[in-house]
Order: C-alpha cells, then structure tokens, then sequence
C-alpha cells in the first residue's frame, strides 16, 4: 500500500501554502484539491488585500500561481476528496473518492467553511458581480456606493458598520423583527447614519443587467399584511454565518460548538497525534486568505517537527 509522509486535504491559500512549506521540507506531501480547488478566493473576482499584489491580483490566477508553487518545491496535486480516514490506528489509512487507498504520518486538514447563502437562484447567477460573502474581502469596491447586508447577529452588524465605513448607504435586511447582535453592537448600528434596518423583511430575489443593481424584499411575509418592495444597491452582501466543512472528521476531531476544528491554542495542532488543522476550517474569527495562508505555514512546520520526534 502507497505510503505518504504528509497528506494535505484541501486547496486554497492554507492548503497550497502548507504543500510550499512541506514541499520545501522534504516531506513529499500529497495534496487533494477537493470539490473547489483554489477554495472561496476562487468565487472572487480582484484580490486587493492579499501582500504582495499592490494593484490587486484575480482570485483563480492567485490560486493557480500558489498552486504552481507549491508543485515546484515537489507536491504531487490530486483531484478529488478525500471520503473516509481510519483515526484509530497510526500511520492514519486513508481512502478517496475513487477508492484508493494509502497510509500517511501526517494530515493537514485545510478544508475551509462554506459561506451559507439564502438559497435563491439569483445568488449564483450574480456570484462575483454584486454578491459577497465577505465584507472585507470586497468592500472597498463599494465606496461611495450603496448595499445591502443580509442577517442580523454580530457578523452581519460588524459587516453593516465596516461597509457603511466605506459606503454611501447601507441596508440591513433581518428577518426578525430584533437583531440578536449584542447590545453594544446593535446600540452602534442604529446610532450609524447610514445604516438603515428593514425589520421583517425576506430577501426574494435580485436583479440588474450589469451585475447586481437591486433587490426584490417582502415584509411581513406571508402575513396579512404582507409588503412587496424594491431597493436599488450596488452590492449583497450574506453575513449568515459559515459552515466549516467538517463532516468527515466529526466524532473524531474535537469541534466546537459552530463545528469549527478547536486547536491548541497559538498552533495548528488538534487533539490527535500527527493531524493538524489550518485556514478557515478552524477559523470562525478572521476567514481571511492571508490568515489562512498563515497558519498553512504554521501546520507544515508543525507536521516537520512532528515527524522529526518520530
């Protein structure tokens, strides 16, 4: 049976800077890119905060230049996923999707999270030309401009008040009619001269010829009294909560209450010997791409030092 040092399970820039870094190390790793290869920086169109870029760089050409990369230091890229790990015996027996199966010292799970969307058709079809998941990733395309933000918990008025930093209006649009946010966070939205709440208030579709231009919204819905409305905007933005892709390993791996991966704090290291977790899969704070790249690093040197006391 094939034997891999370091198997990396996930692509995007904690996956692809974990394969640079072992590569580097001379662990041979062995990276399956997953359903997304490339990961959510894929579904964006300019990258504008990621170092060295300084007129921004196309998300898929980013990930394709840390992809080549990391195969110039020796990793070996697969297709597909990964479907099932055996965590009771060591070395770790592994099987894809295509049932081949192989032993490996180390994991780096870098898995990402899933942004959870409203489920509407009109979030695909405008994905990248008006619909985000990720206020710090694409509000500085909004200056001066006017958006909408869906949700109504602390992410979705941190959003609201980083956008309404940037942009000339801001829409908050809650299903409830409250906002579970804490105090302090819903006293800050609604002192925000620029941040307007619509309470009640469902998301039905989008529409625009040229990416998004508006967005058709019910209050009240399906109550007697029950609204039908347009607003013009410029930008969607979800802020919903993500969904970290951890079904393979629960059960296994401890996980937090969200399903986040819980690692030791300051490291990568998780609460089995020789498997490591980086990028957004054990991030619920930041989900940013130069964090992730970060602690890619961080769990290649981590698996190195691990194989080294073997």
């Amino acid at each position: 049976m094939e034997h891999i040092k370091t198997l990396i399970i996930g692509s995007g820039p904690a996956g692809y800077t974990a394969a640079i870094y072992a590569g580097r190390a001379d662990l041979k790793p062995v990276l399956y890119a997953g359903l997304q290869p490339g990961g959510q920086l894929t579904t964006t169109t300019i990258v504008e905060n990621f170092p060295g870029y300084p007129n921004g760089v196309d998300g898929n050409q980013m990930m394709m230049d840390m992809r080549e990369q990391a195969e110039r230091f020796g990793t070996e890229m697969r297709d597909g996923s990964i479907t099932h790990i055996d965590f009771e015996n060591r070395p770790y027996r592994v099987e894809d999707e295509d049932g081949k199966a192989f032993t490996t010292d180390t994991i780096i799970i870098a898995t990402g999270a899933t942004a959870k969307y409203l489920g509407l058709e009109d979030e695909e079809k405008y994905k990248g030309q008006g619909v985000s998941a990720c206020a710090t990733c694409d509000g500085f395309f909004y200056r001066k401009r006017t958006v909408a933000v869906v949700g109504g918990g602390d992410t979705a008025c941190e959003e609201a008040l980083y956008l309404a930093s940037l942009a000339k209006k801001v829409y908050m649009i809650v299903r409830k009619p409250f906002l579970r946010a804490a105090e302090i966070m819903q006293q800050r939205v609604k002192e925000k001269e620029n941040i307007e709440i619509l309470f009640e208030t469902n998301t039905t579709g989008l529409f625009g010829d040229n990416g998004v231009e508006g967005a058709h919204l019910v209050r009240h819905l399906g109550e007697p009294n029950e609204e039908a409305f347009d607003i013009a905007i410029d930008g969607f933005f979800l802020a919903i909560g993500h969904k970290p892709n951890t079904e393979l390993f629960k059960g296994h791996i401890d996980l937090d209450e969200q399903g986040f991966i819980k690692v030791v704090p300051g490291t990568t290291t998780t609460n089995l010997p020789g498997i490591f977790a980086a990028g957004d899969v054990a991030d619920p704070v930041y989900r940013q791409g130069v964090v992730a790249a970060g602690s890619g690093a961080k769990a290649a040197i981590e698996a190195d030092r691990y194989l080294q006391k073997l």
